[in-house]
């Protein structure tokens, strides 16, 4: 699946209600009261909108702040089908578009880290086959989110972390593959999105828990709805999910 990265910030949700923690480690990415007017964003396929056919959520929420604040508010979608981190990482080293872009931001969403632990014949529902693989996540999205704040040169720079409803097929598209395909996706899910919300915490950034959105507070609700015919992707009604939970995210961070 190609997974994206979006926006750093810590927050807790719950369903599309987040709270910000008390202790930003980055002046930059704490506080103020400026809204956002340039959104960047940075992962995998989810952002980038694949098996859509919609305007995918990093622009549908640079259309609700719009108009919430009033202020025009634009997006760059960087993010690329099939990306892994260490390809996010080297779109921030080496691709001058996506640099420029990353520099122009005020906000930068970060979706990324499902492809790392993508499903395979080799390990199947076995998860602790895909225990090896999580070390690099960790090490690739703390340097992902360094690099952001390196070329935000000291401006003020909201980032905003996103993470998975589940990093494999979801609702009834896993139901369909069996009990022990759900209890794996289940816990290699809950391992990416620990270190997506720890990274997010140790940073002092935001951070947006698209399960809860997804499936409710307690986890409990069957998705498909927000599915695409593939069972990976978001459909419309997915991505219009994402972006209102990332807005509010984005409004409690920059009390909007």
């Amino acid at each position: 699946m190609g997974r994206a990265i979006l926006t750093l910030a810590v927050l807790s949700c719950v369903a599309t209600a987040c709270s910000t923690n008390s202790t930003s480690k980055r002046t930059s990415s704490s506080t103020g009261s400026s809204p956002p007017s340039t959104i960047t964003a940075l992962g995998d396929s989810v952002p980038r909108g694949t098996n859509c056919d919609c305007s995918p959520y990093p622009q549908l929420s640079a259309d609700g702040l719009t108009a919430t604040t009033g202020d025009a508010v634009t997006a760059h979608n960087d993010a690329v089908g099939g990306a892994t981190t260490s390809s996010v990482l080297r779109q921030l080293q080496s691709d001058t578009k996506v640099i420029d872009d990353v520099r122009a931001a005020n906000t930068v969403e970060i979706e990324i880290g499902a492809n790392d632990v993508a499903h395979s014949r080799s390990c199947g529902t076995d998860a602790a086959c895909y225990q090896p693989r999580l070390p690099a996540i960790r090490k690739n999205l703390a340097a992902i989110v360094t690099r952001v704040h390196e070329l935000a040169d000291g401006h003020k720079l909201l980032v905003v972390l996103l993470d998975y409803w589940s990093v494999w097929l979801g609702g009834q598209y896993a139901a369909a593959q069996g009990e022990a395909y759900v209890a794996a996706a289940e816990q290699v899910t809950d391992e990416v999105n620990t270190i997506i919300k720890e990274t997010a915490t140790r940073d002092g950034s935001a951070y947006v828990d698209l399960r809860d959105a997804f499936k409710g507070p307690n986890y409990a609700y069957d998705e498909t709805h927000y599915l695409s015919n593939d069972g990976d992707h978001p459909n419309a009604a997915g991505h219009k999910q994402i972006a209102a939970a990332t807005e509010a995210v984005i409004e409690h961070a920059l009390h909007i």
